[in-house]
């Protein structure tokens, strides 16, 4: 397994950070929100062990995760971050979370969530959905991850679909669907995706403070 996410084929859009209103006060970095796909991520699913890592990581739960009902999957996402409390945050989602997480970011261009990381999409004509989905950049950073031979969606898909969100773009070879029946259940290349994304995060804050206090200064 790769140890660093590839150079990408796809760039990332420019990002606008969230208005002021999002940010939590003293927040040191963003919240991890975890955005599972059909039939939920079990014990042994690396967002499982992902979400262990971080304490203030939230996980949206469907109501009905054997449905794959894309407009109730995107509120759950804004009810998830609705009723956790003001704040940025990065998303990591996966398979058919990766399709609710695009639509709810087409919905709410102003979302709090400033980075998103898609982990092995489904396929959207598997649902009949790929009109329904962003044919853009997502407005945000984002980073598609892979596989050669993944059944829920072919690499030739997950770059065309890279290449329209605007996300960077990693294939990990013959690695099946990414998930714990493949072997995913430590996924430490996640994880450095997430340290990288909140250090981020941390040096906009630094710079967007450093302006502030050259402005109180100059008046």
């Amino acid at each position: 397994m790769p140890t660093a996410l590839p150079a990408s084929t796809a760039s990332s859009a420019p990002f606008t950070a969230p208005s002021a209103r999002t940010l939590r006060p003293g927040a040191a970095s963003p919240r991890l929100l975890i955005v599972p796909g059909l039939h939920d991520s079990g014990p042994a699913h690396w967002q499982t062990w992902l979400e262990q890592q971080y304490r203030d990581a939230h996980r949206v739960r469907q109501r009905d995760f054997s449905q794959p009902d894309l407009d109730r999957w995107a509120d759950r996402i804004q009810s998830r971050l609705s009723h956790a409390g003001d704040g940025e945050w990065i998303a990591v989602a996966h398979s058919f979370g990766c399709l609710a997480l695009a639509h709810y970011l087409r919905q709410h261009p102003d979302s709090p969530v400033r980075e998103v990381l898609f982990v092995a999409p489904a396929e959207p004509d598997k649902f009949g959905l790929s009109e329904r989905l962003p044919h853009q950049r997502l407005g945000r950073p984002s980073s598609l991850i892979a596989s050669q031979n993944d059944p829920w969606m072919s690499a030739a898909s997950a770059l065309r679909w890279a290449t329209r969100w605007g996300s960077s773009y990693s294939n990990l070879g013959l690695v099946g669907h990414i998930n714990a029946e493949s072997g995913f259940g430590p996924f430490p290349l996640a994880k450095r995706w997430v340290e990288a994304a909140r250090a981020r995060a941390a040096r906009a804050h630094r710079a967007d403070r450093a302006s502030i206090l050259e402005w109180s200064f100059s008046v």
